[in-house]
């Protein structure tokens, strides 16, 4: 098996890969299955890290040798507001005296790969590149103490195939990974075989990889299949590639997970291209009011359906609240800005 060595070595693409990996590693964990302790982990799969922090204090306070506290004051750190520079170093320096106290714990290498990559959003391209090696490391000492981690294992497989081969990446390496797992945990092996497949942009096997995959309850693989499920349902609907197929995706999803926003906004997407626009308001609506939501550029996307329909007040009104809005994604920023320009 060959590494990744033939991917474009130059400095966009690079930048890509890190943004992606950054992404895929911070956010795509935030809410994965990481304590032993049941109060913490209801926390973190909540979301609720301003109240892990509370509790992650008062528990140190009476114990300060106790390494789940410690790792998930860390995380609460970093994640209550990621774009907080000063918070996230708090997470960075909270996280090393997690290893330093307690370094065969996984939890506290898991919880510095956790900041590292938050981190990474936060820096420069070659500032990120130098943190790479930290953040595989990290990884691999996690899965290392925590051999039948689905988060350490999913992350550096993540890692292996995003990365350029100059740096590190690997697609054998990432095989390696599902290999080991194959038979003693064959979900684990499939997520990662989806991601493989992705990578090599190998629709067909990633889309039967991803049917083959049973609904999970737990978050950390819900997490993993809606985020594969809605990057092959994206290619389809590219360009109005196959929107039957995105569509039947996106139903999909609604039917194994309807409580959170990423189906309804994908439906939104299918029937806005379909020229559905009535249907495509109703699906963008509901996904505003559904956990995740924050996650997609709803009102921009929403705008696009009410100029579609007609409806200039809607639409400007709609392109006006995403661009107000302090957490949209830049990469949606400046198409909103010049379809509210053209409504004038």
């Amino acid at each position: 098996m060959k590494t990744q060595c033939n991917r474009p070595r130059n400095t966009h693409s690079i930048a890509t890969a890190i943004a992606t990996l950054a992404l895929l590693a911070g956010m795509g964990t935030a809410q994965a299955a990481i304590f032993k302790d049941a109060q913490f982990e209801s926390l973190q799969d909540a979301g609720n890290y301003v109240e892990l922090e509370r509790q992650a204090q008062a528990r140190l306070q009476a114990d300060a040798g106790d390494a789940e506290a410690s790792a998930a004051w860390s995380l609460a750190l970093t994640f209550v507001d990621a774009g907080d520079a000063k918070r996230l170093e708090a997470g960075a320096k909270q996280a090393k005296r997690c290893v330093e106290q307690h370094p065969t714990a996984a939890v506290c290498h898991l919880a510095t790969a956790q900041n590292l990559s938050m981190q990474m959003l936060n820096v420069g391209m070659f500032k990120a590149m130098r943190m790479l090696d930290t953040l595989k490391a990290s990884w691999s000492r996690t899965l290392e103490l925590a051999p039948d981690s689905f988060v350490a294992r999913v992350q550096l497989a993540k890692l292996y195939l995003t990365v350029p081969g100059m740096m590190g990446g690997s697609v054998s390496k990432a095989k390696e990974l599902e290999a080991a797992v194959h038979a003693s945990q064959p979900e684990t092996a499939r997520i990662i075989r989806v991601n493989i497949a992705a990578e090599a942009k190998q629709w067909g096997a990633m889309e039967g990889e991803l049917s083959a995959l049973k609904p999970a309850k737990d978050a950390a693989m819900r997490e993993e299949i809606r985020d594969a499920t809605m990057q092959l349902a994206q290619v389809f609907l590219t360009d109005g590639k196959d929107l039957a197929k995105a569509k039947n995706l996106y139903a999909t999803l609604l039917r194994d997970q309807p409580d959170h926003a990423a189906a309804y906004y994908g439906l939104g997407r299918v029937h806005t291209q379909m020229g559905q626009a009535d249907e495509a308001i109703r699906n963008f609506e509901r996904a505003k009011t559904m956990t995740g939501a924050d996650g997609f550029p709803i009102d921009h996307r929403l705008g696009d359906a009410y100029l579609a329909k007609g409806d200039k007040a809607q639409a400007k009104a709609a392109y006006e609240r995403f661009i107000a809005n302090k957490r949209s994604n830049p990469a949606n920023l400046d198409d909103a800005r010049k379809s509210l320009s053209k409504l004038g």
